[in-house]
């Protein structure tokens, strides 16, 4: 390898490092809506969490995420809440609540999460509630989602 490829090669792994540092908050409050919806209704089905990849594995902010970083924070924020489910939420709606000053950012969750939330075919009372309280964190107004 010649040092231009060693450079060319550490200007990419720098640019990638900064894209993660840059949208980590994003990250998290995508795996923290993610969870919350997930488990509005008790139980994390399997078409929840291929939603859930599918939606960072094609958004461009988030693709220099691997698979493994998106599933750690995901069972993260799910571990949080499971542990003792007020703290959980809590920092769930901490991580949501680092997206309201990006409007589009906003919107962009809070249609991921109404994604997650129906992708087994039935979006309930409780996914619909959570729903609207992660809309109303995120200073969006849930009527604007047919919430």
């Amino acid at each position: 390898m010649s040092f231009f490829d060693d450079l060319k090669n550490k200007a990419n792994e720098l640019k990638n490092d900064v894209l993660k540092y840059k949208n980590k908050d994003f990250l998290n409050a995508a795996m923290a809506g993610s969870a919350l919806i997930a488990m509005a209704d008790g139980k994390i089905s399997a078409e929840e969490k291929q939603k859930m990849l599918k939606f960072i594995e094609n958004h461009d902010a988030l693709s220099v995420f691997t698979t493994s970083d998106v599933i750690k924070a995901f069972q993260e924020f799910v571990g949080q809440i499971e542990f003792d489910q007020d703290i959980g939420e809590s920092k769930a709606y901490q991580a949501l609540a680092k997206m309201k000053s990006n409007a589009e950012a906003a919107r962009l969750l809070i249609r991921m999460i109404i994604s997650i939330g129906a992708s087994d075919g039935v979006f309930d009372a409780d996914e619909k509630k959570i729903a609207v309280k992660i809309a109303k964190e995120l200073g969006l107004n849930p009527a604007e989602f047919d919430l």
